[in-house]
Parts: structure tokens; sequence; C-alpha cells
């Protein structure tokens, strides 16, 4: 009876993965590694940010098909944020929020986020010189060969949106722009440490043989500050170490803030993101939304000047993946319900056959 019940288990788990990758050829049988790769030709990944709540982190399935349900389609991965609060949890796997959002046949798209509850400017517990140092190395490791345990799929990044100084593993907060306090001289200590950071992680996860990870560089399309020593490409680890680009592209969050359409914002900086990688890694908008306010402007008209840019045909056909940002928060409600022009503007945009729900998955090059 036991064996049965092992067997069975394993089915399930074959047929999941299945599910998860979209076909019987995406490469999970080809090799130990499975990695999310790029779709095919002319299609783009449909993904979201479900409204796990304001730390990002309430997780639950119900959400993810909640959305699914309210834009007539399933979303290819579910993001979320994993956040290292000191002391309780600190660096812990978020196993229960993988395997519930597993079942719901979607990607777990994990946010490490190595931030303080308070988050204190610069962060009082997590310096990215701590991470360079090892501080964190054995919490690291249980965190890799959990994740590894699993089996399943997982998209990870580290230090969202690194390039802003809302978070504290911005380059304001571990060196700025001087040059002679870490590393090469003749890169700005800032950025330097972050990568090394990120390396390092990296590192500790190869070695643990976690090799069911896609790493993503996530940056923002707003920088802030924006400075010589606040440049994307010093952030990023390099093509050895990441699988995706992913970039933020918010318009106004507040009310009165600046209107400017989502290819307004992201033209200004798409020439510098498609230098990050010299090996042109897939590039995913891993975070989009705007605010519903009629005094700051039209947000279903913003919703369809996006849907209109985007794929082959349009500026950007680098773009392999959408992942919209559904949260209200404060008087920020990016939701794409906040309004009903605003939902049908979003229903009829992810309705092209463009955008796909299933993930490929395969070997690492």
């Amino acid at each position: 009876m036991t064996g049965t019940l092992l067997s069975l288990g394993a089915l399930f788990t074959i047929l999941a993965l299945l599910a998860v990758s979209g076909c019987s050829d995406t490469g999970i049988g080809e090799g130990p590694d499975r990695i999310v790769t790029p779709p095919p030709p002319g299609k783009i990944y449909h993904a979201a940010y479900p409204d796990f709540g304001g730390w990002e982190d309430e997780v639950s399935a119900s959400r993810v098909t909640a959305f699914s349900d309210l834009v007539g389609k399933p979303i290819a991965w579910a993001m979320f944020s994993n956040n290292w609060w000191q002391p309780d949890p600190g660096i812990r796997f978020p196993g229960e929020h993988v395997e519930m959002i597993h079942a719901t046949g979607a990607v777990p798209y994990i946010r490490m986020m190595p931030r303080n509850r308070d988050e204190l400017l610069p962060d009082p517990d997590y310096s990215m010189q701590a991470f360079v140092d090892g501080e964190f190395d054995d919490e690291l490791r249980k965190w890799a060969a959990e994740a590894k345990k699993t089996g399943i799929p997982l998209i990870v990044e580290f230090g969202t949106e690194m390039n802003g100084s809302w978070f504290p593993w911005n380059a304001m907060w571990n060196g700025a722009g001087t040059r002679d306090g870490y590393g090469d001289p003749d890169l700005y200590d800032g950025p330097e440490r972050f990568r090394d950071a990120y390396r390092h992680i990296i590192d500790i996860f190869n070695a643990e043989g976690s090799d069911n990870i896609t790493w993503v560089f996530h940056v923002d399309a707003n920088p802030d500050p924006v400075a010589p020593w606040n440049r994307m490409a010093d952030y990023y680890p390099g093509d050895d170490y990441i699988d995706w680009i992913g970039v933020s592209v918010y318009g106004p969050q507040e009310p009165g803030e600046q209107w400017r359409s989502f290819d307004e914002i992201l033209s200004t900086v798409w020439s510098e993101i498609l230098t990050i990688s010299t090996a042109g890694k897939p590039i995913a908008i891993a975070e989009w939304g705007v605010i519903d306010d009629a005094a700051t402007g039209d947000k279903s008209t913003w919703i369809r000047d996006a849907f209109a840019v985007l794929g082959p045909d349009g500026p950007y056909p680098e773009i392999a993946a959408i992942s919209y940002w559904h949260e209200n928060f404060d008087e920020t409600n990016l939701r794409v319900d906040s309004s009903p022009e605003a939902l049908d503007a979003y229903r009829m945009g992810i309705a092209s056959d463009r955008f796909i729900t299933e993930l490929s998955v395969g070997g690492r090059p």
C-alpha cells in the first residue's frame, strides 16, 4: 500500500511539472536544470503579483485564481516577497507559499527582500558588505537546500529595484559613489558591493546544487537618484549568474504626479536596459501599473497604450514577459479592477493570443 501511494505521488509530481512547463518537450527530461526559458517567437508570458497584501507576503492559492478569473486568463507566474525580517523569520525559505502557488499551476516568483520590518535606511541588519563577508551563509545554504528539495521550478530575485533609494540595498546606503572603500578602485563602491553580494548568494546556491532556480536581475525604469554611481549595469552580477533581466515600469502612483505613458517611461531607459546583458538575456516587465485618479490621468488609456507597444511589431520586441502589480495600498490603487474601464482595458489587451500562460522550462545554456 505504501509503495502504491509513493508511485501515485511521483506521478502527480511529474504531471504538475508538465502542467507548469506547458508541454513535455521543454527540456525537463533533458538534464538537471529547470530554468524558465523565453517563450516562442512572437509570444509574451502573462504573469502578475496578485495582491498578496501590504508586505507582499500574504500568499494564498485563492488570490492567484481570483486574479486569473478576474482578467479572464491564468498567469504563468505569481510574484511575492520573501521578507527577511529580524529577528523573525529571518532568512527562511517560504516553502508553504511555494507549494500554494505551485498547486495553482503557476510558477512561484520569489523576491528575496533583505530588509528590517521598520525599513530603516541603511538597514540595521542587512548590509551588502555583510553578505559579501559571509555573515548569512548558513541561513542561505539552508534556503538553497530547501528550495532544491521541492523539485519545483522557481524564479528568484535578490534586491528588487536596487537602483531605487527606497530600498536599503541601493548603493546610496552601501557606499554610494565612493571608490576607495571597497574592491576595485575604478568602480563605485555602492553598486559593486551589491553586485558581489548577489554573486556570493548565487555561488552558494550553485554549490548546493539548487538547479531549479531562474535568477532575475530586477531594475526600475525610474532610477533614484539619477547619479553616475547609480547606473543599472554597475549592479549587474554578470551573464554567468543571471538568467533574465526584469524592469519595473510604473506610471504615477500618487495623485498629482506627472502623467507619463508606459512608452514614455520605458523609452527613456530602454537603451540602458539593453546594455545590461551582453548575451541578450530575455527581458521581463517584472512589475507595471498606474494609479486610478481621474484628476491625474486616465488609467484605462494608460493600460491600452501599454498593450499597444508590447509585442514583436512594437518598439520593444525583446520583452518576453509582463507581470502586472495588482495591489491597492494607501492612495495607490494599482489594481486592474480599480474601475470597470481599467478592467476592460486590461482584459481586452491580455486576451490577445500573443500573451501566453504556460512557461517553457529547460536547461541553462
